[in-house]
């Protein structure tokens, strides 16, 4: 028998470095990955550079373009408008199928979760504040009882990644209006609403995020006109 490699942890090691050099915008959008520096830099061959990249490809960081190779993804705000919209779906769907499993020790999660997210909007930190958003919403939606439904609102959720941190900060506004939103949502899980009535709740509260981005963007171009 052939000796064994570590191979899947070089992979997972390449993986986790090249995905934090990405969303952290060490590499930029456009920008070429050239395995064989990244394997130097790890100390590794370029095999799990290789399969630490095919993985990032499925979920929409990196793409493959002729003559350039492995470049990193650029997002544009169609690309985040309409990926949110997917999210929006398949995230209201979920938080539907949660109601039926989810605890009275969960609630009381969520609201401190929500409280977390208020204080954090207090002190301005607003990338704290997207991160506990992310925790509040899996934490619904990781209830749903349904892996694949899970599996795929993660793997939408990672081409969002870049950019989600920055949403609140380009959009403070919607920071509030999330918090009561939350409470919302909360209340309905809480009192077994209707299953329609969930997930168009939880389906408007994407929309309400991306009704906000467009009118940001309105805004900065009207002034720019002036």
């Amino acid at each position: 028998m052939g000796k064994k490699t570590n191979n899947p942890n070089k992979t997972q090691l390449a993986y986790e470095h090249l995905r934090t050099q990405i969303l952290e915008g060490t590499y930029k959008s456009g920008q070429r990955i050239i395995i064989d520096q990244i394997a130097k830099e790890l100390g590794s061959s370029p095999i799990p550079v290789r399969e630490a990249i095919r993985q990032l490809e499925s979920e929409g960081l990196i793409q493959y373009k002729q003559y350039s190779g492995a470049v990193v993804t650029s997002i544009n705000e169609s690309e985040y408008i309409e990926t949110l919209t997917v999210i929006g779906i398949l995230e209201g769907y979920a938080t539907a199928l949660s109601s039926l499993y989810l605890t009275d020790s969960d609630y009381e999660n969520l609201i401190n979760l929500n409280k977390e997210m208020d204080e954090a909007l207090q002190d301005f930190e607003l990338e704290l504040f997207g991160d506990l958003n992310r925790i509040f919403h899996t934490t619904i939606f990781e209830k749903c009882g349904n892996p694949i439904l899970i599996e795929k609102i993660k793997e939408t959720q990672h081409r969002l990644d870049r950019v989600r941190s920055t949403v609140f900060t380009i959009v403070p506004q919607r920071a509030v209006q999330s918090i009561q939103e939350h409470t919302d949502i909360i209340q309905v899980l809480r009192e077994k609403a209707p299953f329609e009535k969930i997930e168009a709740i939880v389906r408007e509260h994407k929309m309400n995020t991306i009704t906000a981005f467009r009118k940001r963007k309105a805004s900065i171009q009207d002034n720019k006109a002036l």
